[in-house]
């Protein structure tokens, strides 16, 4: 485990009970985050292979209304605090520790990944890696659907995440580094900040070939 996983690791295991709190809704204050999810969910569906990855699950809000949206969801991620949680407050699906690095997933059997928001803590240099561990994990025309904060620069932006540093990405950089690992986008979404931070929110589909 690197250095900023570690440290990502320890920010979030020690903020679960208000990071939890701050997501119950579900998404339900913001429109464009729940349409792309049930936009992502149905064209999942549609593949006829319903086993997804909540990738980066956090407390598992998002695995649960994956679940509820017809799809055979499981969740991972790197903060065991968080795993803890979200195996508390959803019994009835499955939860592991695991880094995006290396998901404890078959090569080629998902219908599905979601990354909300989960990739924004990796550093720009390590970001192939990991999209390419999504495109590993994905069956033949899978699906990706990423979340993360955009930027109108050239170049990523690190800043002061409330949790810990983060990324925010040029929506045309993260489309090149998608269409490198095999996951070339067919639908993006733009949208004015969801959050006092300033950054606009970007949301791109993608599908493996």
């Amino acid at each position: 485990m690197t250095d900023h996983q570690e440290q990502t690791r320890t920010a979030y295991d020690g903020v679960v009970d208000l990071y939890a709190s701050l997501f119950a809704d579900r998404l339900e204050s913001h429109p464009f985050s729940r349409a792309m999810l049930t936009t992502f969910a149905e064209l999942v569906r549609e593949t006829g292979n319903l086993r997804v990855a909540d990738a980066g699950c956090g407390p598992g809000h998002l695995t649960a209304m994956l679940h509820d949206l017809g799809l055979d969801a499981s969740g991972f991620d790197l903060s065991p605090a968080m795993v803890d949680h979200a195996r508390r407050a959803h019994p009835a699906l499955r939860f592991d520790e695991a880094r995006m690095e290396a998901l404890p997933v078959e090569s080629g059997t998902l219908g599905g990944v979601l990354a909300h928001y989960s990739m924004i803590h990796t550093p720009p240099e390590e970001l192939p890696a990991l999209l390419a561990e999504q495109a590993r994990v994905l069956a033949p025309g899978g699906l990706l659907l990423v979340s993360f904060f955009a930027t109108d620069e050239p170049d990523p932006i690190r800043f002061d995440h409330k949790v810990t540093p983060a990324y925010s990405w040029p929506p045309p950089r993260f489309t090149t580094l998608l269409t490198e690992a095999g996951l070339p986008p067919f639908a993006h979404l733009l949208h004015d900040p969801s959050s006092p931070r300033g950054f606009l929110d970007a949301h791109i589909l993608s599908r493996l070939q």
